[in-house]
C-alpha cells in the first residue's frame, strides 16, 4: 500500500518515487516541512516547500482513502458478499467518490422500502418484469398478492417491485458515475429569489435569476451562490442542459437510465410501467442525490480555491516589508473614546502610554501634539503608526500636523492595518504580557509593532482574525486552519526568529518547538539571560535532541559566541564551515560577507557522504549574506489629503493606496476613506489578466483611478490600467523588480526604498 501510495503521489508531482519515499520517512519521523525542504535536499532530491506542502496533503488523502477502502472490504466480506471481481474493483477505486458508489449496495442502511418489498417476496416480480417487458405487469403481480405478507392487491405488488428497480437503479455504480460526469460536464445550476424574501436578501440581488455552468462558476460567486441559500434568500436547481426541460419530455438523464438497463418504449405490455419506474427513479432517488453531490463538489472545489486565496494573501501579509528595529509610536484612533498611544522601544518592549483626545467631542488638537511631541522626544521614536480603522484619516492628518510643526523630531508616519488588533488586546497572551494595561491600550502596541515587524506582531492572532480572505467563515474550518497555519510556518522559518527577543507565539511556529517548548524557551531566558550559543538551548527544558535538530537551524542568536549561530547554517552542518576555513586558511570572521572569495571556491570540495552539493551550495550563499531576510523594502502609501471619506471621492480621482486583498475577480484597495475599492480583475492591467495575484499581492503600495462611486451600497470601482491613467501606474510596474531582488538580497532589518533617506537619518540620530 506504501508503495502504491507514494508511486501516485510521484507521478502527480512529475518527480521520482524515490524522492517522495524520502520525503515520507521524514515526515512520518517528525520532521517538518520548512526542516526537510531547507536542510535535507539530498534526502529528497531537492523538493521545495510547495511540493512538499503538496505531498504531505496528498498524502493524508491517499491514506484515508486506503483506511476507507479496508474498512469498505472489511464489511462487504463480513456480509459475505465479497467475490474476486468485486474485491478487485474495490482495490482498482481511485477516489473516495468511486469507492462509495461501489459501495452503495452493500452499505448498511435503515429498513427501506425496497427492503421492505423483498422481504414479502417481490424481487422475483420486479426482476421479471426487467428482464421480459413482454410480460404483464398487472397479470404477472396477482401472482405476489397475499394478506400475511403485506401485500393485499396487484397494485401493492407493483409498487413494491418498482421500490426494488428504483433501488436498483440508484446504487448502480456504473451509472452513477456516468450520470455525475454528464451533469457535471453539461448541467446548469440555477439561482432564484426565495418567496418573500427580496428586501431581506437584497444583498443577493446578482442571483435572483441566474443561470450557468456548474463546472464554470468561480469559487467566489458559487460561495456567494451558497451562502444565499443558507440564509434562505436564494433556490438553487440543477439542470440538465442548456435549455429548460419541458415537462412531458423525457430528461436526458432518464434516458441514460433506461439506456443502461435496456428499457425502452417499444409497444410491449411492461414498457410504460419500466419507463416510468425509470422517472420515479429519477426524480426520487437519482436527481437528489446527484444534485447534492455535485453541489457538494462545487462547494468543496469554491472552498478549496477561497482558501488557497485566503494562504496566498496571509503570506504576503506575513512577508511585508518590516521597518526595522526603530522606537515606534503606535496610534489607535477613535473618536469620542479618544486615540490611544503606546510607544515602543525598538525591541517592541512597551515604554509609555497615553490616551489623547482631539477630535469631538473634546478637541483637544494642540494639546495632543504636544504629547505626542513629547513622547517622541522623550523615547527617540521618529515613526508613527496609525491603525487604518474609524478616525484614522483624523488622526492622519493630526500627525502631519505633528510633524510639520516639529521637523526636529525628523518624524515618518505610516497608516498601518489594525485587522485582528482587538483580538490580540483580549487575547490570553496579551493579558499575560500586559496584565496591568487596559485592552485598548493593548491595541496600540500592536498597531506599533506591526510597524517595526509585521510578521512578529500577526503571529500572536488567529489568521482568521487578520482580515485578508473572502468568506472565511463559509468555508471548511478544518481545512482553512490546516492550510493557514502551513502557512504561518513556512514564512516564520523562512525568515528566521532571534531567540532573544521573540515571543512564546512566534517561538511556537519555529520548525520542531510548540506552544510548551516555546513557553520553556522564555522561561529560561528569562532566568538565565540571553542565549550565547545555539547548543545552550540543549539546557531549556525538555527541549530533546528532534526537537533541536529542528528547530536550531531557523532560531538566531545576534552578537553570539559563533557567528554562525546568527546564519541560516544549521549546527550539523558547522564541520562543512570548519573545512572551508582549514582549506583557505582564513578565520570565520574574515569570510562571512566576502562575497568574491566565496562564489571562487568550488562547493564539490567540501561535500562528503552527509553532505552534498546542494547544502554545501547553500551553505556558501548564506556565508556570503548571513541572516539575509526575504522580505521586500519598507515603502509606506502616501494617502491624498482631503480624501477621508467615501464622499470625498470623484470618478477620474488618481490615489495612491495599499493592497489589503487580492481575489480571483481582482484586488481590494485601501485608498484612505476606511471602505476598500476593487479593481476588478479586467482594469489590473492592459493587457488580460489571468491571475490577479501575478499583478498585485497583499501590502503593495499601487496608483490608482477612481471609476465609479456607490455611495448608498459602500461600492468603489478603481482602475489601474495605464490607458485610464497615463503615466500614473508606470513607476509601479517598474517597481515590481527591484522589489523581487530587494527580497532575495536585502539584510535583515536594512529597509531601503523611497523610505531609505529618511531611515538613514533616522539610524544616524
Amino acid at each position: 500500500m506504501t508503495n502504491r501510495i507514494n508511486q501516485r503521489i510521484a507521478d502527480e508531482l512529475g518527480v521520482r518515487e524515490a524522492q517522495v519515499s524520502a520525503a515520507v520517512q521524514l515526515l512520518d519521523d517528525g520532521s517538518t516541512v520548512p526542516f526537510v525542504s531547507r536542510y535535507r535536499k539530498e534526502a529528497t532530491g531537492g523538493l521545495d516547500d510547495t511540493q512538499l506542502r503538496n505531498l504531505e496533503e496528498r498524502l493524508r488523502y491517499l491514506r484515508e482513502l486506503e483506511g476507507r477502502r479496508a474498512a469498505i472490504l472489511g464489511s462487504i466480506a463480513e456480509q459475505g458478499k465479497l467475490t474476486p471481481e468485486l474485491e478487485a474493483a474495490v482495490l482498482g477505486a481511485e477516489t473516495k467518490v468511486a469507492l462509495e458508489d461501489m459501495y452503495l449496495p452493500y452499505k448498511p442502511k435503515r429498513r427501506t422500502k425496497a427492503q421492505i418489498a423483498r422481504e414479502a417476496g417481490l424481487e422475483p416480480l420486479a426482476l421479471a418484469l426487467l428482464a421480459n417487458p413482454l410480460l404483464d405487469p398487472e397479470r404477472e403481480a396477482e401472482a405476489y398478492v397475499s394478506a400475511d405478507k403485506g401485500v393485499p392487491d396487484g397494485k401493492s405488488a407493483l409498487d413494491g417491485a418498482r421500490q426494488i428497480l428504483m433501488e436498483q437503479f440508484a446504487e448502480d455504480g456504473e451509472l452513477l458515475g456516468r450520470l455525475r460526469d454528464k451533469l457535471w460536464q453539461d448541467g446548469y445550476l440555477k439561482s432564484e429569489l426565495a418567496e418573500g424574501k427580496a428586501e431581506e436578501g437584497a444583498k443577493f440581488a446578482d442571483y435572483f435569476d441566474r443561470r450557468e455552468p456548474i463546472r464554470a462558476i468561480p469559487s467566489h460567486r458559487a460561495l456567494a451562490m451558497l451562502r444565499g441559500r443558507n440564509e434562505g434568500a436564494l433556490n438553487l436547481f440543477l439542470q440538465a442542459g442548456k435549455e429548460e426541460q419541458e415537462p412531458a419530455a423525457m430528461h436526458p438523464c432518464e434516458i441514460d437510465v433506461a439506456r443502461r438497463f435496456g428499457i425502452a418504449d417499444q409497444g410491449r405490455t411492461a414498457d410504460r410501467w419500466l419507463l416510468a419506474t425509470v422517472r420515479f427513479a429519477w426524480k426520487v432517488k437519482l436527481a437528489p442525490h446527484l444534485e447534492t453531490e455535485l453541489v457538494t463538489r462545487l462547494r468543496e472545489a469554491a472552498e478549496a480555491e477561497a482558501i488557497n486565496v485566503f494562504a496566498r494573501n496571509l503570506h504576503d501579509l506575513l512577508l511585508a516589508a518590516p521597518a526595522g528595529r526603530k522606537a515606534v509610536i503606535g496610534l489607535d484612533p477613535g473618536l469620542r473614546t479618544g486615540v490611544k498611544v503606546a510607544v515602543v522601544d525598538a525591541t517592541g518592549k512597551m515604554l509609555e502610554t497615553a490616551t489623547i483626545f482631539p477630535h469631538a467631542p473634546r478637541n483637544e488638537w494642540d494639546r495632543s501634539i504636544a504629547i505626542v511631541a513629547a513622547l517622541a522626544q522623550k523615547h527617540g521614536a521618529a515613526l508613527v503608526s496609525i491603525g487604518n480603522g474609524t478616525a484614522s484619516r483624523e488622526t492622519d492628518r493630526l500627525t502631519a500636523e505633528l510633524i510639520k510643526l516639529h521637523p526636529e523630531l525628523k518624524m515618518q508616519k505610516v497608516v498601518v492595518s489594525e485587522a485582528g488588533a482587538s483580538v490580540y488586546s483580549a487575547s490570553e497572551f496579551a493579558a499575560n504580557e500586559f496584565p496591568d494595561l487596559d485592552v485598548t491600550l493593548r491595541g496600540a502596541v500592536s498597531i506599533a509593532r506591526r510597524l517595526q515587524d509585521p510578521l512578529a506582531e500577526l503571529v500572536k492572532i488567529d489568521p482568521k482574525a487578520i482580515g485578508v480572505g473572502q468568506y472565511q467563515h463559509d468555508v471548511n474550518q478544518p481545512e482553512l486552519a490546516r492550510s493557514l497555519d502551513a502557512v504561518v510556518e513556512d514564512c516564520v522559518n523562512a525568515v528566521g526568529v532571534d531567540v532573544n527577543t521573540a515571543s512564546e507565539p512566534l517561538l511556537e511556529r519555529v520548525s520542531g518547538l510548540s506552544s510548551t517548548l516555546a513557553r520553556n524557551i522564555v522561561e529560561f531566558r528569562n532566568s538565565n539571560g540571553a542565549f550565547k550559543r545555539r547548543a545552550d538551548l540543549k539546557q531549556v527544558p525538555r527541549l530533546g535532541e528532534k526537537a533541536f535538530e529542528q528547530a536550531a537551524g531557523f532560531l538566531r542568536i545576534a552578537q553570539g559566541d559563533n557567528p554562525l549561530d546568527a546564519s541560516g547554517v544549521h549546527p550539523e552542518a558547522y564541520p562543512v564551515v570548519q573545512r572551508i576555513l582549514e582549506a583557505s586558511g582564513r578565520e570565520l570572521r574574515q569570510v562571512i560577507g566576502d562575497g568574491a572569495f566565496l562564489k571562487s571556491l568550488d562547493p564539490r570540495q567540501f561535500t562528503d557522504d552527509q553532505f552534498g552539493l546542494p547544502t554545501v551550495t547553500d551553505i556558501l550563499r548564506e556565508l556570503e549574506k548571513p541572516g539575509r531576510d526575504p522580505r521586500p523594502e519598507f515603502k509606506a502609501a502616501v494617502f491624498r489629503e482631503g480624501v477621508e471619506g467615501i464622499k470625498d471621492l470623484q470618478p477620474g480621482m488618481l490615489l495612491e493606496g495599499v493592497v489589503t486583498n487580492v481575489t480571483n475577480f481582482g484586488a481590494f484597495v485601501d485608498v484612505g476613506v476606511h471602505q476598500d475599492g476593487l479593481v476588478h480583475i479586467s482594469a489590473l492591467a492592459d493587457k488580460f489578466v489571468k491571475d490577479p495575484h501575478a499583478v498585485v499581492k497583499a501590502g503593495d503600495v499601487v496608483k490608482v483611478k477612481v471609476l465609479e462611486v456607490d455611495e448608498k451600497r459602500r461600492r468603489i470601482a478603481l482602475t489601474m490600467r495605464l490607458s485610464d491613467q497615463p503615466g500614473a501606474v508606470q513607476a509601479n510596474v517598474a517597481e515590481r523588480q527591484p522589489v523581487k531582488q530587494a527580497r532575495k538580497e536585502r539584510p535583515a532589518e536594512q529597509p531601503q526604498g523611497t523610505m531609505a533617506a529618511a531611515l538613514a537619518k533616522l539610524r544616524k540620530s
